[in-house]
């Protein structure tokens, strides 16, 4: 999440028509704290119950993976990146370049 914190501004219009949210098996307490520590603009989701990450397939074996959705204004889920590799530089420029498609024109 440190490198989406960031990256913010690159990544994700700086906040412009783009909400991010970070969907974790973790505690709400414990992702509120992390969220603290971090000093990070992104919203954290608590799914203890897997059911979010059921309903769009990111449980691996029991686990979940870090796997990335880029949703557009309509709700419709426009680019998936699945696995999610958070080490390559090149993840975070097609990460960029969906999120970018989905904004409004200028």
């Amino acid at each position: 999440m440190e490198a989406y914190r960031d990256q913010y501004a690159k990544l994700f219009n700086d906040g412009r028509n783009v909400v991010v949210l970070g969907v974790s098996v973790d505690p709400d307490t414990a992702l509120a704290s992390w969220a603290r520590d971090l000093q990070t603009p992104i919203l954290f989701a608590s799914d203890v119950g897997q059911k979010v990450g059921k309903q769009y397939g990111s449980i691996r074996g029991g686990l979940d993976s870090r796997n990335l959705f880029v949703v557009d204004p309509t709700g419709r889920i426009a680019h998936r990146m699945i696995p999610f590799n958070e080490l390559s530089a090149a993840a975070y420029d097609e990460l960029a370049e969906a999120v970018r498609k989905t904004l409004p024109p200028h």
